[in-house]
């Protein structure tokens, strides 16, 4: 059974495989460039918790700034965080430079699982996908889409994330030998296009007639979720500061740990996902009430009060005169992009 399951599924991979800018064509030998184990390695990054159409054209722009491990390990943060901007899950950006840094000064990528996992930032799936799909090393890659693929093809009941275990072990058992990063690859289409969270593909999967959870009559209730735990409201503000008749916007830099860390922002009230803000101002003045914006996190939503005032004072703490009709060039997060935007929309 298990010989039949990888083989099914990498002939369905060769017929319908997606094109994708980090991808090998189906079946090819692994390319002759030493880059390619950054490009399998940056993608894979960029795609955890994010949609392969919005990574697109953040791993275009990578490659076109940074095309080597080397030249993004000699970028400076500031650059990096901003080209990263509007991705999302910033702690992945200061990452990637650490785990850059890390790679440039040993002389390039380890080959095996056990040595990339060591290197910072690359837990055990990333680990498992960069040998498997830059290195051919068999690895057994377990991400979302592949956890409700096993779960199903094999009627895995436990609830997650106690099922985490024996779906690995499940998926162990149909890894093959060789091509094991056309595999994994393979497994995560599977997912992401035919069997889906809900009302799965089940005519058009080539692992259908294997499938125990089909057999069974309800495939979409696996893998049995855990209920979802109520997310937080959260309030806070956030700071327009201006001078020189408005042309210039006072900006500041996170600090590198915490939400949205290391990233260019406006001044705020101290919020967090775990408390509202405090309240305070970074300058005394006539403040000016410019509207709210609404944001979602992984922990908290919230939402954010946005505060003018025009100055001929510098603000407490460290921060830069920004050019306001350069701020899309700043890299601020998208919840400081929304606030500037309504600033900009009430001038």
């Amino acid at each position: 059974m298990t010989a039949s399951i990888s083989e099914n599924l990498l002939g369905w991979y060769g017929r319908h495989a997606r094109h994708l800018p980090w991808r090998n064509p189906p079946g090819a030998p692994l390319p002759d460039d030493p880059a390619w184990p950054y490009r399998v390695w940056l993608s894979e990054v960029m795609l955890q918790q994010t949609t392969v159409a919005a990574v697109k054209p953040y791993f275009a722009k990578f490659l076109a700034i940074w095309p080597t491990v080397e030249a993004l390990a000699a970028a400076s943060d500031d650059d990096v965080m901003a080209a990263w901007a509007g991705l999302g899950y910033y702690s992945r950006a200061r990452n990637l430079l650490k785990c850059a840094r890390a790679v440039a000064e040993r002389g390039g990528f380890p080959s095996t699982e056990a040595e990339l996992r060591a290197l910072p930032g690359l837990g055990d799936y990333t680990a498992a996908a960069i040998a498997a799909i830059a290195f051919g090393q068999r690895a057994v890659v377990v991400d979302a889409n592949v956890e409700r693929v096993v779960a199903r093809l094999f009627a895995i009941t436990e609830p997650l994330p106690g099922a985490r275990k024996a779906i690995r072990a499940a998926a162990a058992t149909i890894t093959p030998e060789h091509r094991a990063g056309d595999f994994a690859q393979a497994m995560m289409d599977l997912g992401s296009h035919v069997c889906t969270s809900k009302m799965p593909r089940c005519l058009l999967c080539p692992l259908a007639e294997s499938c125990e959870g089909r057999k069974q009559g309800e495939p979409e209730r696996l893998p049995v979720k855990p209920p979802k735990k109520q997310v937080p409201e959260r309030r806070g503000t956030a700071f327009w500061i201006t001078r020189a008749k408005g042309t210039q916007v006072w900006l500041v830099t996170r600090p590198p740990e915490g939400m949205l860390g290391g990233m260019r922002a406006l001044p705020d009230d101290g919020w967090s996902a775990r408390e509202d803000g405090a309240g305070k101002v970074p300058l005394a003045g006539d403040w000016r009430r410019l509207g709210a914006v609404r944001h979602g996190f992984t922990h908290a939503h919230l939402t954010l009060e946005v505060r003018a005032l025009e100055t001929l004072s510098r603000p407490r703490g460290e921060g830069q005169w920004w050019p306001v009709d350069k701020i899309g060039e700043a890299g601020l997060a998208t919840l400081f992009a929304k606030a500037a935007r309504l600033a900009l929309a009430a001038d």
